[in-house]
């Protein structure tokens, strides 16, 4: 109860001296106090709760992802459980503890009021006493009988306090307690499950790209080169004609192992980072592209490949069913997330899901023509899954892909994913 008491007097200043002094700033970090009173009550109530149950109660905050003090507020600001010890500490204050002093009170009352009766009557003076304002005790055996009742009851009427106390500990742990938190552990381990999953098939695309770019290529660059070197030699008769033929179709595989090589993961992505990549997209699309990104340093490896294989994607559905003339690519990375946008200036109507986009916007699972899966021309090596396998893969990383096309244009697939501060990572 002088915890309640202390809570409330404590919320109802913050609010009022906010209030009033919100008008010269000074107000602000009040309110602000006010929305953060809850956690260091909810904090106390914890550790209270240990007195009478055995089983702690977790602390459900996160710790900020960086130091400061506004790392802290923008982190406590953004969860859910910030915003319930709030709730708590309001009904803790209004309800919670009068309920309580009504319940200690009867009891204190009932029990007091008998015990009390003997010296009520010594000091009334006239040999009579009203016990509880019910009845009326005349005489010193009456008085001393309702004081043994009231000794015999002090006991008995303790036991509904503890009824009391722990109900209340039941309805603090409900309010405090994490929602749902072995669902969201579930889901946690899912996330890391997925995400392992993807890195385990980055790591296997990057060995078959390696053994193709070192193995499958290399012999037929060699055969290519036997072959010219055969051709020189110019035999007569139909063998000749064979050998060019030969030596045609051996360049035109190596021209698309080398085109499946880049598709599968290219070189320049590894090597020299995102918007590299991006510009070497572009350099190959049949439709001009202007690359206006602003990525300093190197981002995880993980986002670089996302980001990359959905903006090959949506290039690619540019050039096969837009009708565009011009497609710019921009795109930069602030307060640890990165944004990409490829707009371009074509007839609009894209589709999602295989439903019209009108002039609203979605994730995208469809494309302009293509199939409900959002399949376009190869894509850059997202392995024909197209806008949905996309998104999917930028669900992955925590990201979204979205896309905007009323009908006679503008279209904007606009990617959006939560990395680190870009820098010199590996």
């Amino acid at each position: 109860m002088p915890l309640g008491v202390a809570t409330l007097v404590a919320l109802l200043l913050l609010a009022v001296a906010g209030s009033a002094l919100t008008v010269l700033v000074i107000g602000v970090p009040l309110l602000l106090t006010l929305v953060l009173a809850g956690i260091p009550l909810a904090a106390l109530e914890r550790r209270r709760l240990r007195l009478i149950d055995p089983a702690p109660l977790l602390d459900p905050h996160r710790e900020p992802p960086g130091p400061g003090l506004a790392s802290w507020l923008r982190t406590r600001l953004q969860e859910r459980c910030t915003w319930r010890e709030l709730a708590y500490a309001l009904l803790f204050a209004f309800v919670l503890w009068p309920l309580e002093a009504l319940a200690v009170g009867s009891v204190l009352l009932v029990c007091g009021g008998l015990i009390g009766t003997p010296a009520m009557m010594a000091a009334g003076g006239d040999g009579e006493a009203r016990v509880l304002k019910l009845w009326l005790a005349d005489s010193w055996p009456e008085a001393f009988g309702v004081l043994l009742a009231g000794v015999v009851l002090l006991p008995l009427l303790t036991w509904p306090l503890g009824v009391v106390a722990r109900g209340r500990a039941v309805l603090t742990r409900a309010l405090l307690s994490p929602p749902h938190s072995a669902l969201d552990s579930r889901i946690a381990e899912l996330d890391r499950s997925r995400t392992r999953l993807v890195d385990a098939f980055e790591a296997e695309r990057r060995r078959i790209e390696r053994d193709l770019h070192d193995g499958a290529q290399q012999r037929l660059v060699a055969l290519s080169m036997t072959l010219g070197l055969a051709r020189l030699e110019r035999p007569a008769g139909p063998l000749g004609g064979l050998l060019d033929r030969a030596h045609e179709e051996a360049s035109a595989a190596l021209v698309e192992i080398r085109e499946l090589i880049h598709g599968i993961h290219p070189h320049i992505l590894t090597d020299r980072g995102l918007t590299a990549a991006v510009e070497d997209l572009a350099d190959r699309s049949p439709v001009p592209v202007e690359v206006l990104l602003d990525v300093p340093g190197r981002l995880p490896r993980a986002v670089e490949t996302a980001v990359y294989f959905a903006v090959s994607e949506a290039l690619a559905n540019v050039a096969k069913h837009s009708g565009a003339t011009r497609v710019t690519v921009t795109g930069g990375h602030a307060r640890g997330r990165l944004t990409v946008d490829v707009e371009d200036d074509g007839r609009g109507g894209a589709r999602v899901g295989g439903t019209a986009a009108g002039n609203g916007s979605g994730r995208a699972g469809g494309d302009r023509g293509g199939g409900p899966d959002g399949s376009g021309p190869g894509g850059g090596g997202v392995g024909g899954t197209g806008l949905q396998g996309v998104a999917d893969r930028l669900s992955v990383l925590g990201g979204t892909l979205l896309l905007s096309s009323p009908p006679g244009g503008p279209t904007v697939f606009g990617l959006e994913v939560p990395c680190p501060p870009a820098d010199g990572r590996t």
